[in-house]
């Protein structure tokens, strides 16, 4: 059993808070990361798995249950059965951003826009992350992971992980339990095999400033996305204090056509597809010559900026509450951030004003992006 003295979470998560937790089990290979996880499970603790600690909020009392480090590394090139791509394979405790790194050195595209994303592989999945346009459920494959329930290991196609807008089967969202208790042991994504390529997505190309179509390196693409992340505060970097937070705080809210029609009109919003399933499917037998009628468009929701309903609210970048050691960003009104030494208590109580002042102009509730623990809102 891989134990090791608890350490305080506040130096282990990118909001630095949280106290020591009961125990502390640290896995660095995969046999190690599943022998810890079965026998958290046989001995009915209450746990959670940790990796690079970029989505987590956690609370200032001792966790009353076991935290598992994902310490597993690695990257395995595998042949893709589609012609000019190939599947990268990595362990869930490899970073997400060296995976990129990776890829983008090798001339494998696909992961590029997503660069400078914190935290783990493993929780890539998890939250289906992506960037000005692009989401890991482009070109991820399948992820080999455990079942609580079972305890045993599986390889589970990226169709069955029921990945939407920054969710999946396997998230626990604010005040409910994920559909699938499970932990992600490695994922496996497929990508062209090209030094340069065309960018087509419009939020991408609008980022890169790019007016055509002339092919771009990946390695360009690359460096353009962490330099503007860094203009944000959303690139980790020990000596900005903007950058000691959890990324977004808040979701971007979806909301009906009708919601976003009383919103004001400069409110940005985007369309979100409606889930259709475009094939009708006739069984041969029942078969007589008639193809039912489509079903009629269903309207789409809408998502709507919670930056912009947040500073219409009257907090502004910086903002802070008296005596606080918590505060917005100064770079981006989404992010909430620990400027030195700042308990949960504060942070919560930070999210909770901003919550209450967007509901009280706009009617709308704010849900935290990142996973609570020991935290209430």
């Amino acid at each position: 059993m891989p134990e090791i003295d608890p350490m305080p979470l506040a130096e282990l998560t990118t909001l630095r808070t949280g106290a020591a937790p009961e125990r502390m089990l640290e896995a660095t290979t995969t046999p190690a990361l599943i022998e810890a996880l079965r026998q958290t499970w046989e001995r009915g603790d209450e746990w959670f798995v940790l990796g690079g600690g970029s989505n987590l909020f956690v609370g200032d009392e001792p966790f009353e249950g076991t935290v598992i480090r994902v310490r597993t590394e690695g990257i395995d090139e595998l042949p893709s059965p589609h012609p000019g791509r190939i599947r990268l394979r990595a362990q869930a405790g490899h970073g997400w951003d060296e995976l990129v790194a990776y890829a983008v050195a090798h001339g494998y595209a696909g992961l590029e826009a997503m660069s400078g994303i914190p935290g783990t592989v493993g929780a890539s999945p998890v939250q289906n992350i992506g960037a000005y346009g692009q989401e890991i459920q482009e070109t991820l494959v399948e992820v080999e992971l455990i079942d609580e329930s079972t305890g045993e290991v599986s390889t589970v196609p990226a169709s069955e992980l029921g990945l939407g807008f920054r969710t999946s089967v396997l998230k626990h969202h604010h005040g409910s339990v994920p559909q699938r208790r499970a932990v992600i042991l490695s994922v496996t994504v497929d990508l062209l095999v090209a030094n340069e390529r065309v960018v087509r997505g419009e939020q991408l190309r609008r980022a890169l400033g790019l007016v055509d179509e002339t092919p771009v390196p990946l390695a360009w693409v690359r460096e353009r996305i962490l330099a503007t992340r860094a203009t944000k505060g959303m690139l980790l970097d020990a000596d900005d204090p903007d950058t000691h937070g959890v990324g977004s705080f808040f979701q971007n809210a979806i909301v009906t056509a009708a919601v976003a029609r009383a919103l004001p009109p400069e409110c940005p919003r985007w369309p979100v597809a409606p889930d259709l399933d475009a094939v009708t499917v006739i069984p041969l037998a029942s078969y007589d010559g008639h193809v039912p009628p489509s079903k009629p468009e269903a309207v789409s929701d809408v998502k709507v900026s919670a930056a912009w309903l947040i500073e219409q609210a009257g907090i502004r970048k910086g903002f802070k509450l008296p005596r606080s050691r918590a505060s917005v960003s100064t770079k981006h009104a989404l992010a909430l951030t620990n400027r030195g030494g700042a308990t949960a208590a504060e942070v919560a109580e930070l999210a909770r004003f901003i919550q209450s002042r967007v509901h009280a102009e706009f009617g709308l509730v704010l849900q935290p992006e990142p996973v609570l623990v020991g935290v209430d809102l």
